[in-house]
């Protein structure tokens, strides 16, 4: 058993027999590995019988009800660890589905490390996870993607833990860390799947995601700008100029996608034809922050009955914050 403990924050509604009894015989492949720790901000007969179906290898911890304006996800980590002491957290959603090996490796690679982030690939690929894949490829070429999971020292965040008053909770762990001093480490060659989330929730992240872009401000005015200029390439034009246009658009996105493919041997995990969605995902992106601007005019994204104002904060404030920088990899426990 590994020096560490694997988390999933987790709430829900009603009690889905067959999600619950999947999610149970995922969790019990993973308790070979890692000890596991389910934050669970269900309503209490929902929890109870999540804490039926996983049996005595999960331990769950009660979530209560976030306060508005905060990030229920958040909320749900730092219950979770107040009621652990693993130095070294594996956190991740609920689709994101770990092998023994990957944990072993995501585990291993704290040791020169405070943060690492592994790639998502979906496991199967209906139309909408094959949209959104495009996302994940662009990000690949620009550096790399925001996973639904990441490995985390839990003493590199500090004794406050990260800011739940934000709705890009992962970029917010990891600026936390490197405000403090970590590490991060971009795992591109670390594949984990995930389940694609239905049409519907797909539908709703739409300008969600758009609104991340507000923490990282070079990346909003590039997709503000996307439609003006795009329109103003079309204004004048006619036929085959606006089919230049528009060709000249497709071709772009579609070629910096399939550079993020082929970055640390991604084409043995992106179909070939996978950086042919990446047109179809910029232009809604760039549809959608707009509608993200509204969203911001408006008080931010609802959420939960309230607002989230925030995307992420920067890592000037969060160091701020924590009155100057530190060297935590000088300090951190050793690795066992």
């Amino acid at each position: 058993m590994l020096d560490a403990v694997y988390l999933l924050p987790l709430r829900r509604q009603h009690v889905d027999p067959d999600d619950a009894a999947d999610l149970a015989a995922y969790l019990a492949r993973v308790a070979t590995v890692l000890p596991v720790v389910v934050a669970d901000g269900s309503p209490p007969a929902v929890r109870a019988a999540h804490a039926a179906a996983w049996g005595e290898h999960v331990t769950v911890v009660p979530v209560p009800q976030p306060l508005p304006a905060t990030n229920g996800k958040v909320v749900g980590v730092l219950a979770a660890l107040a009621a652990t002491t693993a130095e070294r957290v594996v956190v991740a959603d609920d689709d994101v589905r770990y092998d023994g090996g990957a944990l072993q490796r995501v585990v291993a690679l704290l040791d020169d490390a405070e943060v690492v982030v592994p790639q998502n690939v979906y496991s199967s690929l209906p139309w909408h996870a094959r949209w959104d894949t495009a996302r994940s490829l662009l990000n690949r070429a620009f550096g790399g993607d925001y996973p639904g999971t990441l490995a985390v020292r839990r003493s590199a965040l500090g004794s406050d833990g990260y800011d739940a008053g934000v709705l890009f909770e992962n970029l917010e762990l990891i600026r936390t860390v490197r405000a403090q001093g970590g590490r991060v480490r971009r795992a591109l060659d670390l594949y984990v799947t995930r389940r694609p989330p239905t049409v519907r929730k797909f539908a709703e992240q739409r300008v969600r995601q758009a609104y991340d872009s507000f923490a990282q401000p070079v990346r909003l005015v590039v997709e503000l700008a996307l439609v003006p200029l795009t329109l103003g390439a079309l204004v004048g034009t006619r036929g085959r100029g606006r089919a230049l246009v528009l060709g000249t658009f497709g071709c772009v996105a579609t070629a910096v996608a399939e550079v993020g493919r082929r970055r640390a041997h991604g084409t043995a995990h992106f179909a070939p034809t996978a950086a042919l969605w990446a047109p179809v995902w910029l232009a809604e992106r760039a549809v959608c922050s707009w509608a993200a601007v509204m969203w911001r005019a408006r008080g931010g994204v609802p959420y939960a009955g309230t607002r989230l104002r925030t995307a992420a904060h920067p890592v000037r404030e969060l160091r701020r914050r924590a009155g100057g920088t530190r060297p935590v990899a000088a300090h951190r426990p050793e690795a066992a």
